[in-house]
């Protein structure tokens, strides 16, 4: 199994003026540690979840070209893009540039958006959730004409694109990991099924749920005639580690425990963010106590 690391606030300690340092730092650490992803979320505003819009938030495929230069190995995406956010032939050069620079570790993720507060605020049109679907499905295909090489014109309900050029191409062949966010049914598991290489599930749904739309998953794969085993399957949640499991948080033990039971489930890789992810000690217990336990763990059906 492999565990990925997601970073969802940049609002720290030592303030704003080291923002840049501490994240430089995060991202060597979570390599070092040997995470086997860093993921960071590519919105402009800080959702409500997690904060208010006012908190620090950094455009997301620019954090990650800068967490490429600190780092070797470990692989890079957005969690996720936001279809309406850029346009189609703009994101692909965007990925592919960050897939080329990184020497071939950028990750492709997308999803159909849903913060509306953040379109309003910086003036980005906000479709009903229909179309943004619709945007969602040409976004793909138009990815995967673009990393094929095929440069003829391409003709959407939405978008048109006359010379889909891509040049310099990607590193990873076919193309970076398509990753597509979200658990609806009939729609988002159906393109995972057709387009995508991966999928995102939030763990919070409960392993009882989680079984439920892999095995959705799965009838789409099968009426799609695409091997399920191709697809990656990942979950997203937080987690709070220390070494003795203190104040609510969660031991080593208790860490790999869960990730076995996702495992079990046939989860890929587990991706979480840190809350407590200025821990000084959070990234040695990783190293030494829970990644190198994680990895050993079978996966249910590969």
């Amino acid at each position: 199994m492999r565990l990925g690391l997601q970073v969802p606030v940049f609002t720290w300690p030592n303030g704003q003026s080291q923002l840049g340092q501490t994240f430089g730092q995060i991202a060597e650490h979570a390599d070092k540690a040997g995470f086997y992803s860093l993921w960071v979320m590519d919105h402009f505003f800080q959702i409500g979840m997690v904060g208010n819009p006012e908190m620090e938030m950094l455009e997301g495929w620019s954090a990650l070209a800068f967490a490429a230069g600190h780092t070797q190995r470990i692989k890079l995406g957005t969690m996720v893009t936001g279809v309406t956010y850029r346009y189609p032939g703009i994101l692909v050069k965007t990925a592919t540039t960050l897939d080329i620079l990184s020497g071939g570790r950028a990750y492709f993720g997308i999803g159909a958006a849903w913060n509306e507060d953040e379109h309003k605020g910086l003036g980005v049109p906000f479709p009903p959730l229909a179309e943004r679907f619709e945007r969602l499905e040409e976004t793909l295909q138009i990815a995967h004409q673009m990393w094929a090489g095929d440069q003829k014109p391409y003709t959407g309900k939405h978008y048109t694109l006359e010379r889909p050029l891509n040049s310099p191409q990607a590193v990873q062949k076919p193309h970076p990991p398509i990753l597509i966010g979200g658990a609806g049914e009939r729609k988002t598991l159906r393109l995972v099924a057709q387009y995508a290489d991966g999928c995102n599930l939030f763990a919070r749904l409960g392993n009882g749920e989680l079984q439920r739309k892999l095995d959705v998953l799965r009838d789409h794969c099968q009426a799609l005639n695409r091997p399920y085993e191709q697809i990656e399957k990942t979950t997203i949640e937080h987690i709070s580690i220390t070494h003795d499991g203190r104040d609510g948080t969660l031991s080593p033990n208790a860490v790999i425990d869960r990730f076995a039971e996702l495992a079990e489930l046939g989860i890929d890789q587990a991706i979480f963010s840190l809350i407590n992810l200025t821990d000084p000690e959070v990234f040695d217990i990783l190293a030494t106590r829970i990644v190198p336990e994680v990895e050993k763990l079978p996966v249910a059906g590969r």
